[in-house]
């Protein structure tokens, strides 16, 4: 896009009397719909630089939404200097209506599947908060209960995009997955105080309605292909893991669920997934401790000198003939998913959902 602008301005500006500066005047001042383009191209730039990693890394995750945002503003600024002066565009009636017809559907599609249909969904199916509870002074669930709530398709390990009209921020969605199996009548998550968003859950009243746009995510059942399973979280990535050791089709000894916590006594859900794993027939491990440092592991400090895969083959011996589930924070499911192809899983047995941004 820069390329562009830069080439074509010096393009011009060679055969021009006015020069570079008289050019870029002439083109901003002059040319239908390029003060529009400018404005676009400082919104879309500034996309790209918030999405650099360094920069990621000192934005809050609302701040970061927000300037992302602008990314359709920035493109739907843009795009007129091209229909109102590009020779393409203007070449013919067939070509002109074409093009903007092009454009309006893509317009269209955004509106309908980004607004429209989130706000119809949530109409419809009257989604609204039932139960906040405390499940750790910094972890809350929050169970949002409605009608028809089946008809949204939803599977346990999806997400959805969560907003909460109770005041300021309820513009902001926030990715959260389903904690518990979806039953037909209430959807619940379960979320740890990472930032505002999440730290404003444990204020929620019952009664607040709720917009959603969703489920998203492939870490269902829908992509099993082998009887055994194996469930492998850390932290706040045990909550997909709680909903599917609850519905998978299973027999005892088919699932394994390895959850790494920082301590088993405050270990999220342990009451549950300890009920869980009995009444399943399915093998509950906790692998309590700090996380290893100075190097990319899966496995806490308490493990001595234990390498990932032999502890993934201590815990799961024919964890081969596994597929393999992960959530958790970025670096950890890196080294968890090394592990297990390390250990004879094949990559597309091993299914895995990113939450960082």
């Amino acid at each position: 896009m820069l390329a562009h602008i830069v080439l074509i301005t010096l393009g011009y500006a060679a055969t021009s009397p006015a020069g570079l500066w008289g050019t870029i005047v002439d083109f901003v001042v002059n040319y239908p719909g390029m003060l529009l383009a400018v404005a676009g191209t400082v919104a879309l730039v500034a996309v790209v630089v918030t999405s650099v990693k360094a920069a990621r890394a000192r934005l809050r995750y609302e701040s970061w939404h927000l300037i992302h945002l602008y990314a359709y503003l920035g493109a739907g600024l843009a795009l007129p200097h091209q229909l109102w002066t590009g020779k393409e565009f203007l070449s013919s009636p067939v070509s002109t209506v074409f093009w903007w017809g092009l454009y309006a559907a893509a317009a269209g599609s955004v509106l309908l599947y980004r607004v429209g249909l989130p706000v119809y969904r949530s109409w419809r199916h009257r989604l609204v908060v039932t139960d906040v509870r405390a499940e750790s002074p910094s972890v809350t669930t929050v169970v949002i209960g409605g009608r028809d709530l089946d008809r949204l398709g939803a599977r346990a390990g999806q997400f959805f995009q969560w907003r909460f009209l109770d005041g300021p921020g309820a513009t902001r969605a926030h990715p959260y997955s389903l904690s518990a199996a979806p039953d037909g009548r209430s959807l619940r998550i379960t979320a740890a105080h990472l930032g505002d968003g999440s730290a404003a859950l444990a204020r929620i009243k019952p009664g607040t309605r709720v917009m959603v746009e969703g489920p998203y995510g492939r870490l269902h059942a829908g992509v099993r292909t082998r009887r055994k399973v194996l469930l492998m979280a850390s932290g706040i990535g045990v909550t997909p893991m709680r909903a599917l050791l609850e519905e998978l089709d299973q027999r005892p000894g088919d699932v394994t669920l390895i959850y790494r916590c920082r301590h088993e006594d405050t270990a999220i859900l342990r009451q549950e997934l300890v009920g869980l794993a009995s009444a399943k027939g399915a093998r509950l491990f906790l692998v309590p401790g700090r996380r290893r440092q100075g190097v990319e592991s899966w496995l806490p400090e308490s493990a001595g000198d234990l390498d990932d895969v032999s502890a993934l083959r201590q815990l799961v011996p024919d964890v081969a003939d596994h597929d393999v589930y992960l959530c958790g924070s970025a670096g950890w499911m890196t080294a968890a998913g090394r592990a297990a192809q390390a250990a004879g899983v094949p990559p597309r047995h091993v299914h895995l959902e990113r939450f960082s941004y």
